[in-house]
């Protein structure tokens, strides 16, 4: 026992002012050792499993592996030094102390935002397809393309982002002052954690409204202009919480910037009334949706498709597919027809007229055949036939009908107007035109004054 104990403390090795005994070697090799096995068994089962259930592509897999080599070897590395006392300095000044354990953490701290980049980009994709039903497939369809990207790239900025602040935490050398205004002093870590704060707050906006609340809608059936309303107050909250929380990591005291915006509101108030009235018209659309995206709407006589409900402005489509911006008080405060603000579909009517003396019984039944023929009218409600009125040179009637092809509304009466006058040709019903009669009376002339009796020669 006491030679095992004489080898074991025996020295065996001199680097500079540090003597290794054979124990610190064989210490320092079980340590290779189980680091080796433990990144032969991440590498080798855990992560080809994982791949194929995933199929991710090759060269993603390469790297992932020498990411999680580099963390494993470095994690090892650093026990080493730690624990057999080699932290040895580097670079010694008056304002740099560099010792070798602060480039390691350094290497450490990129490898790990390497791995936590490709790790919480990939869990934040996996979400997303499962909330969209489409967990399995190889890529996203092209209508989630855009989204997908600027997930990932959210998450890598993020990730990265607090990785520097970690270093800067570690290297408070690095922390230089960029500007100082009296007791104020803005130092480089502060801009790092708001832009920390902002990219965190875009992406708690994007989870929110893309992965869990997309499957509430789902779910609950919620319409898109309801979706619409309640994401973008959300965004709005977040936003407005993550402005507050920048300024205050930026070391802005949030009571001189609400005395400041309340001297300022005084003096500006008037010249923007009309875009206050806007912006609290726009939070009006979005809490109480009297108007919604998707809503087909009729505004000073045109109609149009809500594309988009801003803050200050919303955007409607016309019919001829051009983008009209509209100020959110019009919306509010003018007269606003919305056709699909209670349902999808409205009743829309036909006028007709047919000379007199026509079979009224027949106009009715024909002009309930050529609706039913055409698949833009609905089965149900029925269309209806009413005979409206006596007209001047006509017997008016009008077809009513429900549909809901809002859009393309007058396409659809075209075609049954002209279903209508081939099926009246067909079955000789007239329709006529506007025609008048006149009559010409010829003038009595006025009695002979002189001779009652005679008439004047006419």
């Amino acid at each position: 026992m006491d030679s095992l104990s004489n080898f074991w403390n025996q020295i065996s090795l001199q680097i500079g002012s540090r003597a290794f005994s054979w124990g610190d070697l064989i210490t320092v090799l079980i340590i290779v050792v189980v680091a080796i096995v433990f990144n032969s068994l991440v590498t080798s089962y855990f992560l080809p499993r994982y791949f194929e259930r995933e199929t991710v592509v090759t060269p993603n897999r390469r790297g992932i592996k020498i990411v999680v080599a580099s963390v494993i070897g470095l994690l090892a590395l650093l026990g080493i030094v730690e624990l057999f006392g080699l932290n040895y300095a580097l670079l010694d000044t008056e304002h740099w102390h560099l010792r070798l354990v602060h480039l390691l953490q350094v290497a450490l701290v990129i490898q790990l935002a390497r791995f936590g980049d490709w790790l919480a980009a990939k869990a934040v994709i996996y979400n997303y397809r499962r909330s969209r039903g489409e967990r399995g497939k190889t890529e996203l369809p092209k209508i989630g393309e855009k989204d997908r990207k600027t997930a990932s790239r959210l998450v890598r900025y993020a990730v990265y982002t607090f990785a520097f602040l970690t270093i800067l935490q570690g290297f408070p050398q690095l922390d230089i002052q960029l500007f100082s205004y009296q007791q104020y002093h803005f130092h480089l870590s502060n801009l790092c954690w708001a832009i920390f704060i902002f990219l965190l707050a875009q992406l708690l906006a994007w989870i929110l409204t893309q992965v869990i609340l997309i499957r509430y809608f789902r779910n609950k059936q919620i319409n898109l202009g309801s979706q619409y309303a309640i994401n973008q107050l959300l965004k709005y909250i977040i936003y407005v919480l993550a402005i507050v929380m920048a300024l205050d990591s930026l070391g802005i005291q949030m009571t001189v910037i609400w005395g400041g915006a309340a001297a300022l509101l005084v003096r500006v108030g008037l010249g923007l009334q009309q875009t206050f009235n806007d912006l609290i018209s726009g939070v009006i659309l979005l809490s109480e949706r009297t108007v919604e995206v998707g809503d087909v709407i009729e505004l000073n006589g045109s109609v149009g498709t809500v594309r988009k409900i801003g803050l200050r402005t919303s955007i409607v489509e016309s019919l001829d597919n051009i983008s009209v911006i509209v100020p959110n008080s019009k919306l509010t405060i003018d007269k606003v027809i919305n056709w699909s603000h209670v349902d999808e579909k409205a009743r829309f009517h036909v006028a007709v007229g047919v000379a007199y003396g026509s079979d009224t019984k027949l106009v009715k039944q024909l002009l309930l055949e050529v609706a039913r023929a055409y698949p833009q009218v609905l089965e149900f409600p029925a269309p209806q036939v009413r005979m409206v009125d006596f007209g001047a040179s006509s017997l008016d009637f009008s077809l009513l009908f429900w549909s809901r092809n809002l859009l393309i509304i007058e396409d659809v009466k075209s075609e049954l107007r002209m279903g209508i006058d081939q099926a009246f040709r067909e079955n000789d019903i007239t329709i006529p035109f506007p025609q008048m009669d006149v009559w010409m009376k010829k003038e009595e002339p006025p009695p002979n004054p002189s001779n009652p009796g005679v008439e004047r020669p006419r």
